[in-house]
């Protein structure tokens, strides 16, 4: 019999690190919300599946602040306004209570209870009432029932099912107690001293492998090099001076793997590289400070072999030898749909079939490449399943059952030893790059990233020159782990805070790439640690570091196209990269919607390849059931003439029509939709002719009946670029 395939699921927990350097205080709760939701349950979880085995990775920076909630040292806003009365809250308390307590996912984390439903349309509606009319709305036990809500609904289901009280809670429903309150408060932070322990047990089992990443999750090669960028994305811009600090790179490896083991009592043997990236000099490192293996993406691994992954992807399902100058590591690397399926697509299925489906996959690639030895699934440990039922309970338990009773299939983790036996290929070469498109176009290039890179590089060079300690510890590349807390030297917290700013979490969200509410906080948390810096040196702060680097665009524009694309139609988003260079508006607040408490819709997307005009349309909660079978949703274009593509939920095509007077007329060219989670739909260019350089408008309308319920944007239309087919030559950004 031939042996099972081995599959290692590699879960990558990681948060920013939100602590505020100059207050001490974390700006967001996002740590210990995944805390209580996740990084309990996926332990659990494996803990609970008999024969399951997994790596999960996890981000010393990331420990460091579950630690901090856990004995109750971090400083909140969130929480210090969960803890507060009602009875006694100023306006102010009271709006922040109502502006951040709802910020769960609508469809699984609202949607299912009643009571916060209710509250949702009550008092949620911050864009179209004003803050006096939500107060006016907001009694006592509203706002209490809100407080207890949100943290109830950031409970994970694994938890739930293990701890009583927190059932109780959920059954109660409404009308809470000040007792009740404190009760989920208590629970939760028995939840979170429990996380660490729990991990160290898995390990102890077997159950569990436990890798680590850089400390504060930069992106080694660019520290190493920030030219390295260019070997994949030749035409970028990139910052100047460059960034060349290797031994910064090899200082959050050894911190890293210091601070892990001062964790949970032994060394890791691998490592995920931050956002899965690598090059030459990076893996020589990682192999010095004595790691036996990392990880990236599979689009790494096809631009590093002459012959690609090769027809069938056999290439793809072995692990690798790194060898350079004598230094040895061994790589595995991630299989982007089978990640992707989960992190995009099964969570609209139900469990026991998305299960079975994967297994099969799995199956196909034992039957169909018949030297397959090795399979990975690396995708991030928290941030999927909040878009599933049960916070992916039912589905990881399934999928983990069935894996472990296959004859076919065998959990394995990189330091197995039937897997380090099984390292046989070689690579003298990896082309740099990450998990994200194969290179760095996330991090660097943009000219708000690469103003990011220059005040971090003045930071460092200030700290360099005035102050030998810190020269020092910078300069070995190492140094003391330090304390975490505040019992640091100057010198150590200096270096701390320049590490700090090294996260790769404040460039992912500087540029266009990517765009959150809460961008401003992610601004100032970088710019906040450089300021730290120069306090500490005793020296004046600069001004540029007051002034955000995070540019405010024109309103509801995020980004314009950057290259051409051409998705598939089919009202979901199964691909990172099939939008990614579309352009983008935000519309959750440009809406005229008569939908109490929330904009239906919240972004528009649109891009182009050769032949078509592409558009898709993302609602606050799953389209196919926010729409009645009758609503229609309107896209108007609008260039020398108005242009209109009407599109229900029960078909998936038509004519697109063009005004004439005071009527519309068929153009006799035909478009396709679909509308399932979202709306992706399609319009031949050939229909309007846009020319390049030329600007045009749209925006879309929902009508029910005869009555007009909805209009994104309300006043102005959205202005679209259009750069014509040579839009790939002329950007650089993927």
């Amino acid at each position: 019999m031939a042996k099972p395939l081995h599959v290692t699921f590699l879960w990558h927990m990681h948060q920013p690190f939100y602590r505020n350097q100059l207050s001490g205080t974390y700006d967001l709760p996002w740590t210990y919300l995944h805390a209580v939701k996740d990084y309990f349950d996926m332990a659990a979880i494996v803990e609970e599946v008999e024969g399951a085995r997994v790596v999960f990775n996890l981000v010393p920076s990331l420990l460091e602040q579950i630690v901090e909630y856990a004995d109750g040292t971090a400083g909140d806003p969130f929480l210090t306004h969960y803890a507060l009365s009602p009875a006694d809250m100023s306006a102010e308390q009271r709006l922040f209570v109502l502006d951040n307590f709802f910020s769960a996912n609508r469809e699984r984390m609202i949607d299912p209870y009643p009571r916060y439903l209710e509250l949702r349309y009550l008092l949620g509606n911050g864009d179209h009432s004003s803050a006096v009319d939500r107060l006016r709305c907001a009694g006592d036990q509203d706002i209490l029932d809100l407080q207890v809500w949100f943290l109830l609904a950031w409970t994970g289901e694994a938890a739930r099912r293990r701890y009583p009280e927190l059932s109780g809670l959920y059954s109660k429903g409404r009308d809470y107690t000040d007792d009740d309150k404190r009760l989920l408060l208590e629970t939760h932070r028995t939840i979170l001293k429990r996380i660490i322990p729990l991990y160290r047990t898995l390990h102890e089992q077997g159950k569990a492998e436990l890798s680590v990443s850089p400390y504060f999750h930069p992106i080694l090669p660019l520290l190493c090099d920030t030219g390295i960028a260019r070997e994949a994305m030749p035409r970028a811009n990139l910052p100047r001076p460059g960034f060349y600090c290797p031994e910064d790179a090899r200082a959050q490896v050894l911190r890293g793997r210091a601070y892990f083991e001062d964790v949970f009592g032994f060394a890791s043997r691998g490592m995920w590289p931050s956002e899965g990236s690598v090059s030459d000099e990076t893996l020589a490192i990682l192999a010095e400070c004595g790691l036996e293996w990392a990880a990236s993406d599979e689009g790494v691994l096809a631009a590093s072999l002459p012959e690609g992954l090769a027809t069938g992807k056999g290439n793809l399902y072995h692990p690798y030898l790194f060898s350079r100058e004598g230094k040895e590591i061994a790589l595995f690397f991630r299989n982007r749909q089978l990640s992707d399926l989960i992190g995009f697509t099964y969570s609209r299925w139900q469990a026991e079939r998305a299960a079975g489906d994967f297994v099969q996959r799995l199956l196909a690639v034992r039957r169909d490449v018949p030297d397959a030895e090795h399979v990975s699934i690396i995708l991030d440990g928290e941030n999927a399943w909040e878009y599933y039922p049960e916070n992916g309970y039912g589905f990881l338990t399934a999928l983990y059952r069935k894996i472990g009773q296959s004859r076919q299939l065998e959990f394995a983790t990189p330091s197995d030893d039937r897997v380090r036996e099984s390292v046989r290929r070689s690579l003298g070469h990896v082309r740099p790059g990450s998990w994200i498109n194969a290179d760095f176009g996330i991090w660097v290039g943009h000219p708000e990233e690469n103003l990011a890179w220059e005040h971090l590089h003045r930071a460092r060079t200030a700290a360099l020159t005035r102050n030998p300690e810190v020269a020092a510890i910078l300069a070995a590349g190492a140094g003391p782990a330090g304390s975490p807390g505040g019992g640091a030297s100057v010198a150590e917290s200096i270096c701390r805070s320049l590490y700090a700013a090294e996260g790769s979490d404040w460039f992912w969200w500087f540029g266009d790439d990517h765009f959150s509410p809460h961008s401003d906080h992610f601004d100032r948390l970088f710019r906040n640690s450089l300021i730290h810096v120069y306090r500490l040196l005793g020296m004046d702060v600069p001004g540029e570091l007051y002034q955000a680097i995070k540019q405010v665009t024109p309103a509801g524009l995020v980004r314009k196209p950057s290259t051409l694309i051409t998705p598939l139609l089919n009202g979901m988003v199964d691909d990172y990269f099939e939008w990614h260079g579309a352009g983008l508006f935000d519309l959750s607040r440009q809406s005229s919607a008569m939908h109490a408490g929330e904009s239906l819709l919240n972004s528009f997307f649109y891009g182009y390849d050769r032949d078509y005009f592409y558009v898709r349309v993302d609602g606050s909660s799953p389209l196919d059931k926010a729409l009645l079978p009758d609503d229609v949703l309107r896209l108007h274009l609008l260039l020398e003439r108005e242009y209109l593509l009407a599109m229900t939920s029960g078909t998936t095509g038509g004519e697109l029509l063009e005004r004439r007077g005071n009527s519309w007329s068929g153009t006799g060219q035909a478009c396709d939709w679909i509308i399932a989670r979202l709306c992706e739909a399609r319009v031949p260019l050939a229909a309007f002719t846009p020319q390049k350089g030329q600007t045009f408008f749209a925006y879309v309308t929902l009508t029910r009946g005869q009555d007009e319920i909805g209009r994104w944007p309300t006043h102005v239309p959205l202005a679209l670029s259009y750069e014509g087919p040579d839009i790939d030559l002329e950007n650089w950004l993927v």
